[in-house]
Order: C-alpha cells, then sequence, then structure tokens
C-alpha cells in the first residue's frame, strides 16, 4: 500500500480515497467494511451523519458479520453430517422429550462444568437431531465441538495405534470442550476397540463434556462392549452427573410417513 502524507490525503480524489480504503481493509483483514463502505458513506451523506457515527456503524457491522463468521467457523470444524437445530425439533411429535432441559441444555452450561449428556432411544425418535442440534448450540457459543459415530471414531483410533501416533489422536480429541458421539452401540466393539474408546472417555473424564446417543438402553451394552468390566466403566463415565433423555420406542418419522400416507389416500 503506497503511503500518503497528510497534504496528500487531504487532496484525493473520491475514486483514490476508495482504493486507499480498500487497501488497507485487505491490509488489515476488514472485509466487510471493504464491501460495504460506500453504501456506508452514501447513507450518512444523505443522513448528514457524524463522522463518528459513520465510523461506530461501519465498526458495528464488521464486527457483526465476524461474529457471524466465527459462527460459522466452528460449526463447520466440527464435522455435522447434516444441518439439524435445537429450535427446529418437533416436541409435539414426541412427547418423550423434555423441552425445557433441552432447552437448558442448550445454553451451555453442562458444558462449562465438564458434565456428559446421553440420548437414549429407539432409531427415528430423534436422538441424532438432539444431539446435533446442542452441538450446534455449542458451537455458535464459542465452543469446540466435534461430532463422530462411535465407529468411526473406534476405526480412527485403530488406525492410529497401528501407525504409532495414537496418543496424538487422543490428545485431539482431548482438546474439544465438547464430543459429540453417535451411533454407540449400533455395533459390537470387539475388545481393543472398546479399550481404545474407553482411553478417549479417560482422557476427557473431568476436563470436557461429552454427549452421546444410543439405540440400546445401559443395560444392552454389555452386547457393544463384551468385557463386563470395560463395559461397567463405560457407563459410569458416561453417566455420573450426566443429564439423560430417553427418546422413546416409537420412531416419530415412521409415524409422520404413515400419517402422510394415510392422508394422500383419503
Amino acid at each position: 500500500m503506497t503511503r500518503t502524507t497528510s497534504r496528500g490525503r487531504d487532496q484525493m480524489t473520491g475514486e483514490a480515497a476508495a482504493v486507499a480504503i480498500e487497501q488497507a481493509c485487505r491490509i488489515l483483514r476488514l472485509p466487510t467494511i471493504r464491501d460495504r463502505f460506500g453504501d456506508q458513506a452514501a447513507a450518512a451523506a444523505r443522513q448528514q451523519a457524524t463522522y463518528k457515527s459513520f465510523l461506530s456503524e461501519l465498526l458495528f457491522i464488521e464486527c457483526e458479520d465476524r461474529e457471524v463468521r466465527r459462527k460459522a467457523r466452528l460449526v463447520k470444524q466440527a464435522g455435522f453430517p447434516r444441518t439439524k437445530r435445537i429450535e427446529d425439533f418437533d416436541f409435539a411429535a414426541n412427547p418423550n422429550v423434555p423441552p425445557a432441559l433441552v432447552h437448558t441444555l442448550a445454553k451451555g452450561a453442562w458444558i462449562r462444568a465438564w458434565q456428559p449428556v446421553c440420548l437414549i432411544g429407539d432409531s427415528g425418535t430423534g436422538k441424532s437431531h438432539l444431539l446435533i442440534g446442542l452441538g450446534t448450540a455449542a458451537a455458535e457459543a464459542g465452543f469446540k465441538v466435534r461430532y463422530v459415530t462411535a465407529a468411526a471414531l473406534v476405526n480412527e483410533l485403530v488406525e492410529a495405534a497401528d501407525d504409532k501416533h495414537l496418543s496424538k489422536t487422543i490428545a485431539r480429541y482431548g482438546r474439544v470442550d465438547l464430543l459429540c458421539l453417535d451411533e454407540l452401540g449400533y455395533l459390537e466393539l470387539d475388545r481393543r476397540g472398546a479399550e481404545l474408546l474407553f482411553e478417549v472417555f479417560t482422557e476427557r473424564e473431568e476436563r470436557s463434556s461429552i454427549a452421546i446417543a444410543s439405540n440400546s438402553a445401559f443395560s444392552e451394552w454389555a452386547r457393544t462392549f463384551t468385557d463386563p468390566r470395560l463395559c461397567a466403566a463405560i457407563v459410569d463415565r458416561l453417566t455420573f452427573d450426566a443429564s439423560i433423555i430417553e427418546t422413546g420406542t416409537e420412531s416419530f418419522r415412521l409415524r409422520t410417513t404413515k400419517r402422510r400416507r394415510t392422508s394422500r389416500a383419503g
């Protein structure tokens, strides 16, 4: 960027000033001001706004847009497979889910307290929606979030162990504020996979939060974690001081589909 003296700045044409502002905004990484200063300057001239008022408005919209970009970046980094938000969850379709508790959890105090959340219920009852929705709310609140299925995480841990960098992988999962673990209990894990998963839980214990979604009641987890002692230890890690939401056994997705078919047939 070419340096301009005070006298030179006073004599700048409108076009030259616009170029100088754009260059400065690129250097200072102010993309919103760069894109909108012209419109804001025109509006300020029409309204006979003061210089301070014009500048404060420019800075405000830059800060506002920067916050939007930050939220979007954290949500993207979380790795959610699809977009789901708590405000889009149909509580009327599944009365098993307590709205007050879910909305309280969406505020994130449980993450600051390093507490777990367990979503237990059959397929189609909204577990993944709630898991992703709570994770999205956490990311937008500024927490570092990571979403992964249990099978994908175990596979990643096994590969890391084989490649001799297991400790780095476990440490990486230990650094996120909230780990959203989906589909826990869908597949039976061998002893090695279960032990590696337990290492992740131990790394995060009393340091950061975890939220899990499972289609199996805790009493059925012995089918997933075949070692009784390991199973008991994992259940203990995930349920201590936890918020547990049982989403039920009736799929409201299936119920909705049947209702639509009946409506079309009528």
